[in-house]
């Protein structure tokens, strides 16, 4: 006959949350890993039923009950932590030994691992327990990495998205941004103004200088118009040389007209670029959205370049509004002037891109 010393070594390590409980009900021996749930309170020689609370079978409420429950299934729970549920077997001993308890913490193993930092050596190395661990650890590891790889997709979109919708160059919104916007603002209610802005003598930029310096001027106008802008106004390069801006409820004449002033002005500064001067000016046409009853884009995008053509035709580094009524018909062809003032004081002969209109 095994002797109880040795019985207790094999349970620990077969059965590590298992009890020996003497004929009173009191626990002789408990597992390692059942005494981890209360380290600073040593269940052996405590009562069974005292230290937990039997749920199921319900009728079974005393010593003799419970022992005489040998196969049945045991639904219990701490009674000072109900809140950890455990599920165990009953088995007699032979004679006047008692019997053994074999515990286990059933669906709610996960929240046990959590709340008592238990690893794979609490338990028993057949105990299923094991490999619902592994599981839920891979599933853990495969959903966070699912994660983070939903959040470079995402990512990865946004900046595509982003892409196409900003011009390379200048770093501002290009025009399929700017039709975006337009569509959007169309849609709802709030009035706004629509600036329509072309580079005068951007030509002599790249034939003089070339196209690095065309990129460069390019780019101060960007930087320019976004320091002369508010955050929520949209500035937009549609073409070479030309961009739109679109400002969000302002109608006043007064305000756009000291903008493009504005505007004009500190684009006539010199630009300069490996030594040399970049000489440009700027002609610009604005239209209000509440100038037509039901404006759309192509309507006002073309009343835009009409005030636009009426400012080059005006003498260039000028602004003009659309004004009703107004149309292509009554503008006359431009004469391009073949230089900037500041290139007929400089004389004929000196570098720098100072000749031909745009």
């Amino acid at each position: 006959m095994i002797e109880m010393e040795d019985l207790a070594v094999l349970l620990e390590r077969l059965c590590p949350m298992f009890v020996l409980l003497d004929r009173s009900g009191r626990m002789t021996r408990v597992g390692p890993t059942l005494q981890k749930l209360r380290p600073d309170q040593p269940m052996q020689g405590a009562k069974f039923l005292e230290t937990f609370e039997l749920l199921r079978p319900r009728s079974v409420a005393t010593v003799p009950a419970l022992m005489a429950s040998s196969g049945a299934k045991l639904h219990l729970s701490l009674r000072d932590e109900p809140r950890t549920a455990l599920k165990g077997l009953i088995v007699p001993l032979p004679g006047e030994h008692g019997a053994i308890v074999n515990l286990s913490f059933g669906i709610s193993i996960l929240d046990a691992v959590r709340d008592y930092a238990l690893t794979s050596a609490d338990f028993s190395g057949t105990d299923l327990a094991i490999e619902l661990l592994y599981l839920v650890e891979a599933k853990s590891a495969a959903m966070e990495a699912s994660r983070k790889l939903n959040l470079r997709l995402q990512g990865a979109m946004i900046a595509a998205e982003e892409q196409a919708y900003t011009d390379t160059l200048t770093g501002l919104k290009n025009r399929r941004a700017m039709d975006h916007i337009l569509s959007r603002l169309l849609a709802g209610t709030t009035p706004f103004a629509l600036m329509h802005l072309d580079l005068d003598y951007f030509k002599s930029v790249n034939d003089t200088l070339g196209h690095a310096a065309g990129d460069h001027v390019l780019q101060h106008v960007a930087r320019v118009m976004v320091e002369e802008t508010r955050g929520d106004d949209t500035v937009a390069r549609i073409g070479g040389d030309e961009f739109v801006l679109i400002f969000n409820h302002l109608q006043e004449r007064e305000r756009l007209d000291s903008i493009a002033r504005r505007l004009i002005d500190r684009l006539e500064e010199p630009i300069p670029f490996n030594g040399e001067e970049c000489r440009i000016s700027a002609s610009v046409g604005t239209v209000l959205s509440t100038q037509f009853a039901r404006p759309d884009a192509s309507t006002l995008l073309h009343a835009a370049d009409l005030a636009l053509y009426a400012a080059k035709r005006a003498g260039r580094a000028t602004h003009r509004f659309y004004e009703s009524g107004q149309s292509s018909t009554s503008l006359e062809p431009l004469e391009r002037a073949a230089t900037p003032r500041s290139q007929e004081e400089a004389g004929a002969g000196q570098g720098g891109a100072r000749n031909l209109a745009s």
